[in-house]
C-alpha cells in the first residue's frame, strides 16, 4: 500500500486576517504537496471524519440546533508523519502567514466529532494553555 496522501481541512473562520496571510499560509502546504480543503461555515456541523473524506462517514442528514460561526482558523492535519509535521510547522512559521491557533491532527476518536465540537475542545485547550 503506498503512502497516504498528506491533507489539511481548512476553516478561514478570523475575517480580520489579511487575504496575504492566508496565500501565504496557503503556499507553504501547495509547496510541501499537501492537499488543502477548505471548510466553509455551513459545513461545521459535519463529522471530521466526512469532511476529510474517511471511507464510512456520510453527510448529516439532520440538522439540530444552528451552529454560530467560528471566529477564528482552524487547521486540521491528515496523513502526516512527525517530521512533515515539525517541517510544516517550522515553514508556516518563517513564511510570516497567519498564525493558526487551533491546530489538531485527525485521530479515530475526532473522527467522529462534528468539525465545530472539535473546534470547541481546541478552543478550550487552547485557552488552559494561555493562561
Amino acid at each position: 500500500m503506498g503512502k497516504l496522501q498528506e491533507s489539511v481541512l481548512y476553516y478561514h473562520g478570523d475575517k480580520e486576517k489579511e487575504e496575504r496571510e492566508v496565500r501565504l499560509l496557503k503556499s507553504v502546504l501547495v509547496r510541501m504537496g499537501v492537499r488543502i480543503k477548505n471548510i466553509r461555515t455551513e459545513q461545521i456541523g459535519e463529522q471530521v471524519g466526512y469532511l476529510a473524506g474517511i471511507p464510512g462517514f456520510s453527510r448529516q442528514k439532520e440538522k439540530g440546533e444552528p451552529i454560530p460561526p467560528i471566529a477564528q482558523d482552524v487547521l486540521v492535519l491528515q496523513n502526516f508523519t512527525s517530521a512533515r509535521m515539525d517541517m510544516l510547522l517550522s515553514n508556516l512559521r518563517k513564511s510570516g502567514g497567519a498564525k493558526i491557533n487551533l491546530k489538531a491532527v485527525l485521530t479515530s476518536q475526532n473522527a467522529e466529532w462534528t468539525f465545530y465540537h472539535l473546534y470547541k475542545e481546541l478552543m478550550e485547550e487552547h485557552e488552559k494553555l494561555s493562561r
